[in-house]
């Protein structure tokens, strides 16, 4: 598992990342999304369904359409 610091400086290379939402705080996928977003890149959230869906819309918010959820 990376660090979400990690995580960010690969989007922020240009790469698009697949995270599995129960290893990270809404608060790190809500960061890491903001910056899949200000690097035109994708973030895909898996078992995104471990999150309420109040949570999911401030990820999605903070991603301008930068996001995938995969809600199983």
């Amino acid at each position: 598992m990376r660090l979400t610091s990690e995580i960010i400086n690969i989007l922020n290379a240009g790469g698009s990342v697949k995270i599995n939402c129960k290893s990270k705080l809404t608060s790190e996928l809500i960061n890491i999304a903001m910056a899949a977003s200000k690097n035109n890149v994708t973030l895909i959230c898996t078992n995104a369904g471990c999150k309420l869906t109040s949570e999911l819309i401030s990820i999605a918010a903070a991603g301008k359409g930068h996001v995938v959820f995969e809600l199983d």
